[in-house]
């Protein structure tokens, strides 16, 4: 009975000790770190996933009425320059290919095109958060899409971006299990 008393002690013990540890300090911008920290993430995985998917499987879809996988890389390319964009007054430059060519057309590029495309706007959207603090998050911003203009506040557009990355992210991992492929954030950790 002493060495059961003993072991739940010396179980408890650290756990007891953590918990007087005051807590971290915040970092000098706690949102604007935040949206950095999720976004960069989302686009780690998203990077890894595009890069173990066989260019074979970019014209999979599920359904005839879904996004192929080449589609969704386009797609998110040019996501990236729509959010990044109202990040401040870095605007990220494209090549006219890049952004007058309909996207059913780019869904079909090679995998190498569609990668490095990829890669390329999140290397500028990485830019573009660096002019992000806290205290611009509220800063309206006029956007424009399918032909219609609305005002929205640039933390919208950081948040709206996370959620966008997380939606196809997620629609990733979906296409690359039903392909026998495992997604990037499914595979085991390694170990420190």
């Amino acid at each position: 009975m002493k060495l059961l008393h003993f072991a739940i002690l010396a179980l408890a013990a650290p756990i007891g000790l953590a918990a007087q540890q005051p807590p971290a300090p915040l970092p000098a911008n706690p949102l604007t770190a935040s949206f950095r920290n999720r976004l960069s993430a989302m686009h780690r995985n998203i990077a890894q996933a595009f890069d173990s998917i066989p260019e074979s499987k970019f014209s999979y879809k599920p359904t005839p009425a879904q996004l192929s996988i080449g589609f969704i890389a386009a797609h998110i390319a040019d996501d990236d320059y729509f959010f990044c964009n109202n990040f401040g007054a870095m605007k990220g430059t494209r090549a006219v290919a890049d952004t007058a060519t309909a996207d059913s057309v780019k869904a079909t590029w090679p995998k190498a095109k569609l990668v490095a495309q990829l890669k390329d706007s999140f290397a500028f959207c990485d830019q573009a958060l660096n002019q992000l603090d806290d205290t611009k998050l509220g800063e309206a911003v006029t956007i424009t899409f399918g032909g219609n203009s609305r005002i929205v506040p640039r933390g919208g557009m950081a948040l709206g971006h996370a959620i966008d990355l997380a939606d196809h992210y997620s629609q990733l991992a979906n296409y690359m299990r039903l392909n026998n492929l495992i997604p990037p954030t499914a595979l085991p950790r390694p170990r420190p």
